[in-house]
Formats: structure tokens, C-alpha cells, sequence
């Protein structure tokens, strides 16, 4: 890409290049289209997205597992942390469908973090909680449920 003398460059205003950007696609102009910068933006939308799913699972799973130790001491802070939790991830797997399977492939992973906040929260040791994630997808999901006792 030759850049023209009056447009913004990438490392100096990325709003500026943003705009212009998005003006010369709309227009067609291929040429003055900076590939490899959009490319990289384009990757990091992606990861963006990803790293918000891991994130926002970690969070719901956790309190989850505080909800499955202690059924009789569910906050309303718990609750709405779950709510949110949900909430957002069900609306990021609806923009983008292709992040349902991502989901599934970072559930123990986030399983796992989730055990070990779980835990430090409540100054509990981690063998507290199962080793795997003893929830399925579905319910995890379900903006409904709620873990029952763990010794029912």
C-alpha cells in the first residue's frame, strides 16, 4: 500500500486510520487499503473475543462452584455475578456462533482456574471441588439453573 500524503497513518491516530480505512474499502479502492495493519486488527478482534470468553467462563464458573459448596449461602451478589456472566457470554456466542466450539475447548482450562479461586475465596483446599468440571455446557449456560448440594 502507498499511503497518500494526507492520510492518517496507523501508529499515529488509529481512530483517524480507522475511518479512512473504512472509507476506501466502502469506495473499492483496493490500493490504498493497508492489508497487513487490518489484518492484524482483523486477528485481534479475534482474540479479543476469545480471551473475553475464557475470561467471563472463569467468572461464572466460580461462583457456580461457591454456589455448589455453600447452597445455603447463595448472595445476591453471587447470583447477579452469574446472571451477568451468562448474559454476555450467551450474547458473544450469538454474534459469533464459530465461539460455541472454543467454549467447549476451554472449559477445563477455566475449570481449572475457576477451582482454584473458588477455593482461595473461601479458604477452602482445592480437593474441596471435583478434579473436572462437574457441570455440563448446557447447564452452564442455562440462566435458570443453579448447582443443587454437592452431597445430594
Amino acid at each position: 500500500m502507498v499511503r497518500p500524503p494526507n492520510a492518517p497513518s496507523y501508529e499515529e491516530d488509529f481512530v483517524a486510520w480507522l475511518e479512512d480505512q473504512a472509507q476506501h474499502a466502502r469506495r473499492g479502492d483496493i490500493k490504498a487499503l493497508d492489508l497487513d495493519n487490518i489484518a492484524e486488527e482483523l486477528e485481534g478482534m479475534a482474540r479479543s473475543d476469545r480471551r473475553e470468553i475464557r475470561n467471563r467462563l472463569t467468572v461464572l464458573l466460580t461462583h457456580l462452584l461457591k454456589c455448589w459448596i455453600r447452597t445455603e449461602k447463595r448472595s445476591a451478589s453471587w447470583l447477579g455475578t452469574i446472571a451477568e456472566q451468562r448474559d454476555q457470554i450467551t450474547m458473544l456466542l450469538e454474534d459469533s456462533p464459530s465461539l460455541q466450539t472454543f467454549f467447549g475447548q476451554v472449559l477445563d482450562r477455566c475449570y481449572s482456574a475457576a477451582r482454584s479461586k473458588a477455593a482461595a475465596q473461601m479458604r477452602l483446599r482445592q480437593t474441596a471441588f471435583p478434579d473436572t468440571c462437574p457441570f455440563s455446557s448446557e447447564e452452564i449456560l442455562d440462566m435458570h439453573w443453579l448447582p443443587s448440594n454437592r452431597a445430594e
